[in-house]
């Protein structure tokens, strides 16, 4: 049996009972669903539950309404969804659906047989893979594009997984090249131009004030500025090198001439951040022409942030 059917087989098992809410969720989980989670040995039952749930969620959003409906009820992960037995959740999502069980539980099966397929697309994380001297923790980004030259503030917090460390590796959250942006270092260290991080080409590399040793947590926030509106593309996406537990981010177009739609992207692939042709779910833009997303248990090597733009293009 392939890995993608041997997954399909682990998440129809997973929905049975309390889904996401079951007792020995270690048991539950088989190993192809714990690479696409990136569970690990060492993580305790809530861990597992919420990295399991969170990873589901994202794909999730990739999917057509119903059939994102028909996840987040099946598993249990919608709050008002979590029933005791999988008949009791099928039952709600016909109600909000306006569908028969039966028809249902076809969505259902729908769902995870396109589950498996884009977990299958997307990179699986590996401990290994991100040997790297720092995690990155938290990140927070303040996007002001509503002037003559944008600015950007990324606030960080990441933790040191090696002893001594005294130098980040960074890559702008702006979709410019570095010869482009005009950075400047708010507080937590001194930048140096020029350097490298995981695989992105050149980037910035920040000195910290003081060596960190391994667990040790760090702040940060650069700002970059762009020299006019026209040199950033239209997204602003997080792509971590490692899992993150949160991305804020917040987007100011203005209330003048703000864009006519704005796409969340959640768990996407890096090709798809570029591709006018791709979206996610559309989100409001407020009043004051802002735009404000949060994201938790983001997975390594995939983006997640917004995408603007008048044109239409296909939901995901």
């Amino acid at each position: 049996m392939s890995g993608r059917a041997e997954l399909v087989r682990e998440l129809k098992s997973l929905r049975k009972g309390r889904g996401m809410f079951a007792g020995r969720m270690a048991e539950r989980i088989g190993p192809n669903l714990r690479a696409v989670c990136a569970v690990t040995d060492g993580d305790t039952m809530v861990s597992i539950r919420e990295k399991v749930a969170n990873r589901l969620a994202e794909l999730a959003e990739q999917l057509p309404e119903d059939l994102r409906l028909a996840t987040l009820a099946a598993f249990a992960i919608n709050a008002e969804a979590r029933l005791p037995l999988y008949r009791d959740r099928v039952l709600w999502a016909a109600m909000r659906m306006g569908r028969d069980q039966r028809t249902v539980r076809r969505r259902v099966d729908e769902a995870i047989d396109q589950l498996a397929e884009l977990a299958a697309g997307a990179p699986a994380y590996r401990e290994d893979d991100h040997a790297r001297t720092w995690q990155p923790a938290e990140l927070r980004v303040a996007a002001a594009l509503d002037r003559a030259q944008p600015e950007v503030l990324e606030q960080h917090r990441i933790v040191a997984v090696q002893d001594g460390l005294r130098e980040l590796d960074l890559v702008p959250s702006v979709p410019a090249g570095p010869d482009e942006l005009e950075p400047a270092v708010f507080y937590g260290g001194t930048l140096v131009d020029g350097g490298t991080a995981a695989g992105e080409g050149r980037g910035f590399a920040l000195t910290l004030p003081r060596p960190l040793a391994i667990g040790e947590s760090h702040e940060f926030a650069v700002r970059f500025r762009l020299p006019t509106a026209r040199a950033m593309s239209p997204y602003l996406v997080c792509v971590p090198a490692g899992p993150c537990e949160l991305f804020d981010l917040r987007m100011r177009f203005g209330p003048d001439s703000p864009p006519r739609r704005v796409w969340r992207l959640s768990g996407a692939r890096r090709r798809d951040t570029s591709d006018p042709a791709w979206h996610g779910r559309l989100c409001p833009v407020d009043r004051a022409g802002e735009v404000h997303l949060r994201f938790r248990g983001l997975i390594p090597d995939l983006a997640y942030g917004a995408r603007w733009g008048s044109e239409s293009g296909r939901s995901a």
